[in-house]
């Protein structure tokens, strides 16, 4: 039976050595109480420790000095596992400076794991990360020099096919953020952005005999109906009552608390952005890139928009119609409206629905989606992309190694080249007025994120599309098929590159 308390009195439940997995994504959904409770235990007792952490998507807050970062930094895991990092600014540092342990596994297959082990299965199957910096035939997924687990990632065959054997230590603590509970116990999530892992993280806790806390906004009289109530009150033990702070109409737009119709989505996005205080960048490059990629979307399209550059794509498509004909989705569960960037990334506008995580990628890793657009630090002569680390530097892998692995459509956003880039268009006519400083086609990439062996194995359609030009992947490599109006293609394309391309036939358009 369930018991409310204090958000010390439930991280006093937590032991040393203990796994504790972490539902949320990127920088939404965080059980901030729980994290700041055990950062005072933490730095009064030096207990707990020795911890291990596992998160799908993360769990920062874009704050360095908040919510888990403080325990991660002062001693207190031994080892983290988790998709993503963007919003852990402090703990990105620190794992390069071989602080602990860490880890960095595509995101759905870290969900796939937790759901395996709430099935009572020690791991699960994947091809996705085959050929990938994950595969332990090329890097492996540990990030720093003393992450050197071999249990986590493991190359096998079966029944004459390859697969990644994706296998997590058994969990023992989760930390879950809810909005109510009801007198049952039961947890619903009616003010949330998503559900993320949160059923599937309770069931693998109570298999391993572990203790579930949920943060939630309020106790609610009333029973939850029952297809509202993600985690029942028989999987829950500690529940801790945090009243949330006020959020802005903007903000509460993105829980589905009530309908946006499609022509206010514009206007939504602009308030959700002033807010996060990320606000868009525009970019003349930009701009030509997602112009242009949004040429690639058909009627009926299922399609997944990357952050970054891929965002514009989603602005041609409003201008040309197409929005409306098609079907986004993110990686957090939502289906059917337009994903919210900045810190909530991972909330949707005007969403049809918001599923668990690990349906969205099974969706995505059977090849559900038609197109996905996706942004690139690096190509090289093979076509293969390095998205997730530069140097000395990383954000982590994410859901990008999944919902490339078989969308038949691959369309990488990118600039030609970056720091100091300087292009016009004017009239339709592309003016390249200064390179920039960085490459981003090189010889070999600096860590392989999207593997062009298993992309044509596939059979997949792989694009390249920058603000100058546009290449395709086939057998040999890269293929130019096409230079933009103004843009010489010796000059501006040929010449630049450090490797050959078949440039024999390509169109100006």
């Amino acid at each position: 039976m369930y018991q409310i308390m204090t958000a010390d009195e439930a991280i006093g439940l937590i032991r040393d050595g203990d796994c504790i997995c972490v539902n949320s994504f990127v920088g939404i959904e965080n059980p901030v109480e729980l994290h700041e409770a055990l950062f005072r235990r933490y730095h009064r007792t030096l207990s707990p420790k020795h911890l291990t952490i596992i998160s799908s998507a993360g769990f920062g807050v874009w704050d360095g000095e908040r919510s888990a970062e403080r325990y991660i930094r002062d001693g207190a895991v031994d080892k983290l596992i988790c998709g993503h990092f963007g919003a852990m600014l402090s703990t990105k540092k620190v794992i390069l400076e071989d602080r602990f342990e860490a880890y960095n596994i595509p995101l759905g297959c870290i969900s796939h794991a937790i759901r395996a082990q709430a099935g009572g299965l020690p791991g699960a199957l994947s091809k996705v990360g085959l050929d990938i910096f994950v595969d332990p035939r090329k890097e492996g997924p540990g990030i720093n020099h003393i992450s050197t687990d071999a249990t986590l990632v493991k190359y096998v065959e079966l029944d004459g096919e390859e697969f990644l054997y994706y296998k997590l230590p058994k969990i023992t603590v989760a930390l879950i953020k809810g909005t109510a509970v009801d007198r049952k116990g039961n947890i619903s999530f009616d003010d949330m952005y998503m559900s993320g892992d949160a059923l599937s993280i309770c069931q693998a806790t109570k298999a391993n005999r572990g203790i579930v806390i949920v943060q939630v906004d309020r106790v609610v009289d009333m029973p939850a109906r029952p297809r509202n109530a993600i985690i029942p009150g028989c999987l829950v033990d500690a529940i801790v009552v945090e009243e949330p702070g006020w959020r802005d109409e903007a903000y509460t737009a993105l829980t589905g608390s009530f309908e946006i119709p499609f022509d206010e989505w514009p206007s939504w996005t602009e308030k959700i952005d002033a807010l996060s205080s990320m606000e868009r960048k525009s970019s003349i490059a930009g701009n030509i890139i997602g112009r242009r990629a949004a040429k690639e979307l058909r009627e009926d399209d299922i399609v997944n928009i990357g952050i970054g550059i891929p965002e514009t794509i989603s602005q041609y498509a409003r201008k040309n119609g197409m929005l409306d004909h098609i079907t986004l989705t993110v990686e957090s569960g939502g289906v059917g409206g337009f994903p919210a960037s900045g810190k909530v990334f991972g909330a949707m506008i005007g969403a049809a629905s918001v599923y668990d995580m690990s349906n969205q990628f099974d969706l995505y890793d059977n090849g559900g989606l038609n197109i996905c657009f996706m942004g690139a630090l690096e190509v090289d002569q093979y076509g293969n992309v390095n998205a997730h680390r530069g140097p000395g530097a990383f954000a982590g892998i994410g859901g990008f190694a999944n919902i490339t692995a078989k969308t038949p459509t691959v369309v990488f956003c990118m600039t030609f080249n970056t720091d100091g880039l300087d292009v016009t268009r004017k009239g339709g006519i592309v003016t390249i007025n200064e390179n920039g400083a960085i490459p981003k086609f090189v010889r070999e990439v600096r860590s392989i994120s999207f593997s062009a062996k298993r992309a044509l194995e596939n059979g997949q359609k792989v694009l390249y599309i920058t603000e100058r030009c546009v290449f395709v992947l086939n057998a040999k490599g890269l293929r130019l098929i096409e230079v933009y109006p103004g843009v010489d293609p010796v000059k501006d394309v040929l010449d630049l590159l450090p490797f050959e391309v078949q440039a024999d036939e390509f169109r100006s358009v």
